[in-house]
C-alpha cells in the first residue's frame, strides 16, 4: 500500500479556543499507524503555503483517522477552515513509533502540552496498564482529561499556574512520584512534549536506571529524511527526527 493516499474531511470541530479535532475518512487504503508515528498534511490548495505539516496521529479505526491540532500559523490557520467532504492529500503514516514495553514492565508515560496527542495512541493500546503524568501551562491548555482519566491505571496532573491539579511542571510530578510510588518489576519511560521537559525527564531516568523513549518535536519540511531539516545530536552521530525518529532511546540524545 502506498504512504501518499487522498482523504476526504469527516469533521473539524474546535476542542477548545486553541485546538481542533480533525476527522478524515481515507479514500485510498491505507498502511496502519504505530503508536508515535506522524503525518504529513497539505494544509492548503496552493504554492502558499507550499509544504505540508507534520502532525502525530490521535487515533485511528477500520474507517478513519483522528488528528488533535493547535492553530499556531498560517498552515493551521487555514486547517481550522476545512470544511466537511473537502479531500486533501495525506503522507503517512511516517518515521519511528514508541516500543511496546514487555511483559513484566510498568509504563510510564509523560506528556507536556500538546505531547499528549502523541502518547494518547499508546496509551489506549496500553489501556489501563500505564501510570500517566500529564503537564500543561494551565487548565485551559489540558486535554482529552476524560479519556485518559478511563485508560490509564493512574494519572496525575498538573500545571505551572496551579490551576488544576498538581503545581508544578511534569519534571517535577515525575521525581516526586518515583519518590512516592514503589513499582512492581521493571519500569519504562514515554514521554513527548517540550525540549526543556524531556531534557529533564531524560536526566531523572537516567539517574534512577529506568530505559525509556522520547518523542522529539521539530520543524519538518519533506517529512522522509530528504531535506536534513530536522536533525538531532545522537551518540551515533546526527540523526533526523522524521525517519530514524521522532522517537528515540534516552540514551542516545545528546542534549
Amino acid at each position: 500500500m502506498n504512504r501518499y493516499f487522498k482523504a476526504k474531511i469527516k469533521d473539524n470541530s474546535p476542542l477548545n479556543r486553541t485546538n481542533n479535532l480533525l476527522t478524515i475518512e481515507p479514500l485510498d487504503p491505507v498502511i496502519d499507524p504505530e503508536p508515535g508515528q506522524f503525518y504529513m498534511i497539505e494544509a492548503g490548495t496552493s504554492y502558499d503555503p507550499l509544504l505540508k505539516r507534520p502532525f502525530s496521529y490521535l487515533r485511528k479505526t477500520s474507517e478513519v483517522i483522528q488528528f488533535l491540532f493547535a492553530i499556531r500559523g498560517k498552515g493551521t490557520s487555514l486547517m481550522k477552515e476545512f470544511k466537511k467532504n473537502r479531500v486533501i492529500n495525506i503522507i503517512g503514516p511516517l518515521g519511528v513509533g514508541y516500543p511496546l514495553p514487555g511483559k513484566n514492565c510498568t509504563p510510564l508515560l509523560l506528556a507536556g502540552g500538546t505531547g499528549i496527542i502523541s502518547l494518547f495512541s499508546l496509551v489506549e493500546k496500553l489501556s489501563n496498564k500505564s501510570y500517566i503524568i500529564y503537564g500543561a501551562k494551565s487548565k485551559d491548555e489540558l486535554l482529552l482529561l476524560h479519556e485518559l482519566e478511563k485508560l490509564g491505571d493512574k494519572l496525575i496532573v498538573c500545571t505551572d499556574d496551579c490551576s488544576f491539579g498538581k503545581a508544578g511542571m511534569v519534571d517535577k510530578a515525575f521525581s516526586e512520584f518515583l519518590a512516592g510510588y514503589k513499582l512492581p518489576g521493571s519500569s519504562a519511560l514515554y514521554a513527548c512534549g517540550p525540549k526543556p521537559m524531556l531534557e529533564a525527564v531524560s536526566r531523572i531516568a537516567v539517574d534512577r536506571g529506568i530505559k525509556g523513549f522520547i518523542s522529539l518535536e521539530e520543524n519538518m519540511a519533506c517529512g522522509f529524511g530528504a531535506c536534513l531539516g530536522c536533525a538531532v545530536k545522537t551518540i551515533h552521530g546526527y540523526k533526523r527526527v522524521c525517519k530514524e525518529g521522532p522517537v528515540f532511546p534516552i540514551k542516545e540524545i545528546i542534549w
